[in-house]
């Protein structure tokens, strides 16, 4: 039987584990250990964002809005997580960014998959 506590504690417990991710992928953006899949790329021009628009609401953003488990084939580990944040620029632009954390080179680095502004 699972009590009110028991779920508190794992509520606790994912909101802890979620923050010390974003604050991981906040300062992979701060040292620009960040890259942009084509795709993420070519979303970014299309919208007209720029580099430090993307890296700004990525900074902005209070917390993870959703995290998934990835099916790409394309992933590197059986594990990889998907980390969603929206969250606005500092001239208001709200952006909707996806991303996972790999490692390259000995390093992590925070892959950008999909970047777009979020339709008003």
């Amino acid at each position: 039987m699972v009590i009110a506590a028991d779920l508190l504690s794992r509520r606790t417990l994912d909101y802890d584990i979620r923050m010390d991710v974003l604050v991981a992928i906040k300062r992979l953006i701060v040292a620009r250990r960040v890259e942009f899949t084509l795709k993420a790329e070519e979303e970014r021009l299309s919208d007209g964002l720029s580099i430090e628009e993307i890296f700004e609401s990525i900074v902005n953003a209070n917390g993870l809005k959703k995290v998934l488990r990835s099916r790409s084939l394309a992933r590197t580990r059986a594990d990889e997580k998907l980390y969603i944040i929206e969250s606005p620029s500092y001239s208001g632009v709200w952006i909707y960014t996806k991303g996972t954390i790999r490692r390259k080179d000995g390093q992590e680095v925070f892959y950008v998959l999909v970047s777009a502004k979020i339709a008003e």
